[in-house]
């Protein structure tokens, strides 16, 4: 794999004195090695905290090292339904780490996995092996939430995960053997046709650049080189994007040996049928002076808007005389051939107190989201000059930053930072895409400013945040619910592996009754019985009898009765 370095100036002297540029690196990904360092407990944060809206815990994880490059989608609003949130998971202990997921679910008003005592145990596993390094997207369609990661067969190769039903938490698998064998950082997108996508490395040749699809979630059509004739990546630093209206589809990544870096697109209007040339991203007009501008492997991220316009977001790095530098640190926005500047990071270099680490700049990783207004959400992290993470090695710690546009991306908010320091750092953040009422961002709070993958501290259990906040734009805000007009009862998630939850409507005050029953028509569990108003409910299904054992139905099906009327469902049990 490629690992050379583009520039290591780790030791605080050299910091002062001159560039300071992270490394390039990937982790281990031989399959079956896993570390074996064992997972220290959290640390209490010390006088950290958030600055706008309320945080929610969804889950956790020892692995502080989330992904190489860009930023990748991990977080997606499927607005009839609820939010899909991803993240690599792992003890620590030398466990298998998996992609893990959580669903904040609109008509329960909650999460779906919480455990309230260990947020470690939050989730839901989306893979039965060892898998690492996926994305998220959600179908348009359906509202089910849509995975793709890569997996060891000797090697290693992309499996793409797709949910039963929104928020259900029960997967089905298509692998990639032997179509798209030995091919690795595979990260998926839906289109409104219910098209899959992957962009991917091929883990056996020098890191080039290839893409396939799926349009039965049968067969994977076999994969072609995106970047010719414009240089592969090198590294993992593509990602990309699929429009919800339309058949674009497009690919981003930057060149890592360019010094400085270019970045390239490659649009399909076909689905992925069929590609345009590759396209240069013009450079921002950032620095000035005999600074030159340069892209860098967390730069490039790509977005359709809900209008069909396709958006880049990225951070950019000055080069002087062949050196990169991570300072200053500016973030641009890119759409219809024009670059609109975000903001600017900086410090002097003096008051640097240590390095950043590897894969990052002051400022970087941005990610894009927008909401159906036309309105731009952007996220990052920046690093935080004076706080440091005490070594060996020393590293500065990081905070979550957000803005956002009302005019499309020509002009843009003031930052709002997120977070508040203490002794943790923020990182790896990602913005929701398809943006309601509130904007919503997820990341991780990793408890040492160091990556355990590489030796720099110990494994410690670190929270995945979703942090929302009240939609600075406006959006769409949602009204009261109307008052129910007829009968109606509906099962979620449906197929379930746990808790169910049955929610009725009821058009007119009336004795009401809510029971379930097997396949065979012998009740099971009276759920809701007696005199009731008007209006909605929701009760829960736990899979038991009435004297609280366990059943072995495969299918329920449930009746609610009011007065003379009634309606029925079926239910399925995993």
């Amino acid at each position: 794999m490629h690992k050379a370095v583009l520039a290591a100036l780790m030791l605080p002297a050299l910091l002062l004195a001159g560039p300071t540029q992270p490394m390039t690196v990937l982790p281990d990904e031989t399959p079956g090695i896993e570390s074996s360092n064992p997972a220290a407990p959290a640390r209490p944060t010390d006088g950290g905290g958030f600055l706008v809206g309320t945080v929610d815990t969804i889950g956790g994880s020892t692995y502080d090292w989330q992904l190489n490059g860009p930023a990748l989608r991990m977080l997606v609003n499927s607005p009839d339904y609820g939010v899909h949130a991803l993240w690599m998971f792992s003890t620590g202990e030398g466990a298998s780490r998996n992609m893990r997921y959580n669903f904040y679910d609109y008509a329960a008003g909650e999460w779906s996995w919480i455990d309230s005592s260990d947020f470690m145990a939050s989730g839901v596993n989306v893979y039965t092996e060892r898998t690492g390094f996926g994305a998220l997207d959600a179908d348009p369609a359906t509202g089910a939430a849509v995975v793709a990661a890569h997996y060891a067969t000797g090697t290693l190769a992309p499996k793409l995960a797709r949910d039963m039903a929104p928020g259900a938490g029960i997967f089905e698998y298509l692998a990639g053997d032997p179509t798209i064998d030995n091919y690795a950082w595979a990260y998926p997108q839906a289109d409104g046709d219910g098209n899959y996508h992957l962009a991917m490395i091929d883990y056996t040749n020098s890191d080039d650049l290839y893409y396939s699809r799926t349009t039965d979630f049968a067969n994977w059509d076999p994969a072609v080189a995106v970047p010719p004739p414009q240089p592969h990546p090198l590294f993992p630093s593509h990602t990309l994007a699929a429009s919800k209206v339309s058949g674009k589809v497009a690919v981003t990544w930057e060149f890592s040996e360019g010094a400085p870096d270019p970045g390239f697109y490659r649009m399909s209007n076909d689905g992925g049928a069929t590609w345009d040339n590759p396209v240069d991203i013009p450079w921002p007009p950032a620095f000035g002076g005999d600074s030159v501008t340069s892209f860098h492997i967390t730069s490039i991220f790509p977005h359709f808007d809900q209008s069909d316009n396709f958006h880049i977001v990225a951070n950019v790095m000055p080069f002087v005389g062949g050196n990169g530098y991570i300072i200053p640190a500016q973030l641009w926005h890119w759409t219809d051939n024009t670059w609109s500047h975000i903001m600017t990071a900086s410090c002097d270099p003096e008051n640097l107190g240590a390095a950043v680490g590897y894969n990052a700049m002051y400022a970087c990783r941005p990610s894009l989201g927008s909401d159906e207004a036309g309105n731009l959400f952007v996220a990052w992290e920046q690093f935080d000059s004076s706080s440091v993470e005490p070594g060996p090695p020393e590293r500065l710690r990081a905070n979550i930053f957000t803005s956002y546009s009302a005019d499309n991306g020509a002009t843009w908010a003031e930052p709002i930072q997120l977070t508040d320091g203490g002794n943790v750092t923020y990182r790896f953040p990602c913005i929701l895409d398809n943006v309601g009422d509130e904007v919503m961002v997820t990341y991780i709070i990793d408890q040492l400013a160091g990556f355990a993958l590489y030796a720099e501290g110990p494994w410690t259990n670190n929270p995945i945040v979703v942090q929302r906040w009240d939609n600075p734009a406006g959006g769409l805000k949602a009204g009261p619910r109307p008052e129910p007009t007829r009968l109606s009862v509906s099962a979620s998630p449906n197929p379930f592996s746990r808790n169910a939850r049955i929610s009725y409507a009821l058009p007119r005050a009336g004795d009401v009754s809510l029971e379930v029953f097997d396949i065979s028509g012998r009740s099971l569990r009276r759920l809701v019985s007696g005199r009731s108003d008007a209006g909605r409910f929701d009760a829960t299904l736990i899979g038991c009898d009435d004297s609280g054992r366990r059943v072995s139905a495969v299918v329920y099906l449930y009746k609610l009765v009011v007065g003379r009327e009634e309606v029925n469902g079926k239910l399925t049990l995993t």
